[in-house]
């Protein structure tokens, strides 16, 4: 390739509609700020005169598409959604089994270091969403790209891309939903089941599956329930790591009794009784 540098700025052969190459300050080493090359082939090639993005155009459509679909998921209204912010009403360094807070430390230990795939499911209202948001939260806060989507929104957006109104193409959007460095697809098991649907989900997580990229599901169905692709991939301890959660809805105003070390005092200095906390 040859860089077509400022032959495509003098002659202004950019189409309006290609995105624009990178600012004088940042540019490009390949192709010296211009954003499109050439093909350096004989004039009898097919290929001769042909324009073609540059890697830095490349990368900045990638950056545009997951922006789009990051406005169209959740993730905007859930930006508060941290580990941080997240409610731990048992402290301890070996948090009971099924326990949010276990939840809540596999899914820190997985969001500094993400290897295939986590998938917290159980109850509702137990902090799973807010988990998988967490997770996507801190990796973006480490500027790597990451998506949230609730998995019927997703399917909405996929529908609606075939609108001649619609902003983004299907095949775009598809695949950066299959694509996207870290996937976090919440709810699942809550769309409608329509072949279409079940095909369009097998489709995108057996592509990440494959390739072992990092995904999140959350769901409070029951694994038996699922298709049973997606099942014998969900299952597949070489490559998923499964958390199941369980405890009182925290949306409905309950808590759970805090876990601490107790001193132990003689039985008549003690002012009560003491009352055992089992999980």
């Amino acid at each position: 390739m040859e860089s077509l540098g400022n032959v495509l700025k003098r002659a202004s052969m950019a189409r309006s509609d290609m995105p624009l190459p990178y600012q004088e300050q940042d540019t490009c080493p390949i192709c010296h700020g211009a954003g499109y090359l050439r093909h350096d082939v004989p004039v009898e090639d097919p290929r001769f005169g042909q324009i073609v993005p540059c890697e830095c155009t490349r990368r900045d459509m990638e950056r545009r598409r997951i922006e789009r679909l990051v406005e169209r998921s959740k993730l905007g209204e859930l930006r508060m959604k941290t580990f941080e912010s997240f409610t731990r009403k048992i402290v301890s360094q070996n948090p009971p089994a099924r326990s949010a807070e276990r939840a809540f430390k596999v899914a820190r230990q997985y969001a500094e270091n993400p290897r295939g795939w986590l998938v917290l499911f159980g109850d509702i209202g137990t902090g799973k969403t807010h988990l998988g948001a967490a997770v996507a939260n801190f990796r973006l806060s480490l500027g790597e790209p990451a998506v949230f989507i609730v998995v019927p929104d997703l399917l909405d957006h996929l529908r609606s891309t075939f609108s001649p109104s619609s902003d983004v193409t299907y095949d775009e959007l598809f695949e950066t939903v299959r694509d996207t460095p870290m996937l976090v697809l919440d709810d699942l098991g809550a769309q409608a089941t329509t072949p279409w649907a079940e095909e369009k989900l097998y489709q995108i997580l057996n592509h990440r599956y494959n390739k072992q990229l990092p995904t999140v599901i959350t769901t409070n169905r029951s694994m038996d329930d699922m298709d049973p692709r997606l099942r014998s991939r969900v299952n597949d301890f070489e490559i998923s790591q499964r958390c199941e959660v369980r405890g009182p809805d925290f949306r409905q105003g309950a808590t759970i009794s805090t876990q601490r070390p107790v001193e132990k005092r003689p039985q008549s200095q003690r002012g009560g009784s003491i009352r055992e906390v089992t999980h």
